[in-house]
């Protein structure tokens, strides 16, 4: 019996080491296995930090239309600055800064002594050559009733008949002369040449005028009023080259100025200079405002926005998505094998954060947005998307806005 325990005891212990030597065992295995295991994870990881992340955007189609803001110069319909034709002295003027005057209305009067006596001494004049012609013609009738009784000569005839027509020369000439007077009379009245607004006055009672203007100060030669017509406005843009094929009949703009900011006013396409300043490149393009109000006056500045059809085939990318090399601008592609391709691209217009592009790019292309500078040719990448807010640009590029081209606010 106590052999028998004996055995059992060294069976159990030979047990017990076995057991221990197995499980030792599968440890050591579950070990090598857990740190195989996590050696290929961390290399999947490796490799997957090792390729370059990107966010891809896609180009947009440009809006049909285009709008560009341009500064420009409202001048009244007719605007004539008024000159004396005599000189004098002002006897009195009518009209001041801003009345409202009708066609022929007076504006002043000029006191013109000289040209008094001039117009004075012109119809004594005419007055003597009319009677020196009286006289002549009556002696050239008497020497023609002679004529039948041979009493005078066909000479002397020939003579007194010359010599009154000379007469009634000088005649037709003194009472031009007087007419010519007469012209000049009606100048010493300065009237409205049309319907309109007194814009200027530069004259006071006893201020010397003449043809030059206004003499009263050395160098202060000047007209004497301006009045304007601004029942209808003209609007003068220097609009640039790329919108000369819009510059026809039918276009309208929007208009602006300073002294009413929150009022919109619609011009009316008139003309255009059919030529471009060399310097500028821009052409003279003249618009019309309907002013009856009379809210505009002559000499605003005005912000004018033109909208005109574009050309459909640009797209839009943030200029964000551009690269800069040796080769020129350029755009960073995702191949459909998630590989990076740069592409040339031409560039048609810069915009705000964006740029409209005409050749290099279609709209199914993936367009990295903000490529890394140590992306290369034929780099595998990742693409990724954004977090929101950390990348604005990626979002839709804002398209133009229309033209409103509204009509006149009321």
């Amino acid at each position: 019996m106590k052999s028998q325990r004996n055995v059992m005891r060294f069976l159990q212990g030979k047990g017990l080491i076995l057991a221990s030597v197995v499980g030792c065992a599968l440890y050591l295995g579950y070990r090598i296995y857990a740190s195989q295991l996590d050696a290929a994870v961390l290399r999947q990881e490796t490799l997957e930090e090792a390729i370059p992340t990107v966010a891809v955007i896609q180009a947009k189609t440009s809006a049909p239309a285009e709008t560009i803001t341009l500064p420009g110069n409202i001048q009244a319909w007719f605007e004539a600055p008024i000159y004396a034709q005599v000189s004098g002295y002002v006897k009195s003027w009518e009209k001041d800064y801003g009345a409202k005057v009708k066609k022929g209305e007076v504006l002043a009067e000029i006191n013109a002594p000289a040209l008094d006596a001039q117009y004075e001494q012109a119809k004594a004049d005419l007055e003597s050559e009319r009677a020196k012609y009286a006289l002549a013609d009556l002696t050239a009738k008497r020497y023609l009733a002679l004529r039948e009784n041979h009493a005078v000569s066909e000479q002397s005839i020939s003579v007194q008949v010359a010599e009154a027509k000379a007469q009634a020369a000088k005649v037709r000439a003194a009472e031009q002369n007087v007419r010519n007077f007469e012209a000049l009379m009606r100048f010493k009245t300065i009237v409205a040449p049309y319907d309109g607004v007194v814009t200027v006055r530069n004259i006071n009672v006893g201020d010397y005028v003449n043809k030059e203007g206004t003499l009263s100060s050395p160098g202060a030669i000047s007209n004497l009023f301006t009045v304007a017509d601004i029942h209808t406005m003209r609007l003068f843009v220097n609009v640039p080259e790329s919108f000369g094929p819009f510059l026809q009949p039918g276009l309208t703009a929007e208009v602006t100025v300073p002294q009413l900011p929150d009022r919109k006013f619609t011009a009316k396409f008139l003309t255009v200079a059919r030529g471009f300043d060399v310097n500028t490149r821009t052409a003279v393009t003249e618009f019309l405002i309907d002013n009856r109000d009379e809210a505009l006056w002559p000499g605003s500045y005005a912000t004018v926005r033109l909208t005109a059809p574009v050309d459909q085939n640009a797209l839009i990318i943030p200029s964000s998505a551009m690269v800069f090399q040796e080769h020129g601008a350029q755009v960073a592609v995702v191949s459909d094998e998630d590989r990076v391709h740069f592409k040339p691209i031409t560039i048609r217009k810069i915009l705000d954060g964006a740029v409209e592009v005409t050749d290099g790019v279609s709209k199914t292309d993936r367009i990295v947005n903000n490529p890394s500078a140590a992306l290369l040719e034929g780099d595998r990448v990742r693409i990724v998307k954004p977090a929101p807010g950390y990348d604005l640009v990626a979002q839709e590029a804002p398209e133009p806005e229309p033209s409103t081209q509204s009509a006149q606010a009321r």
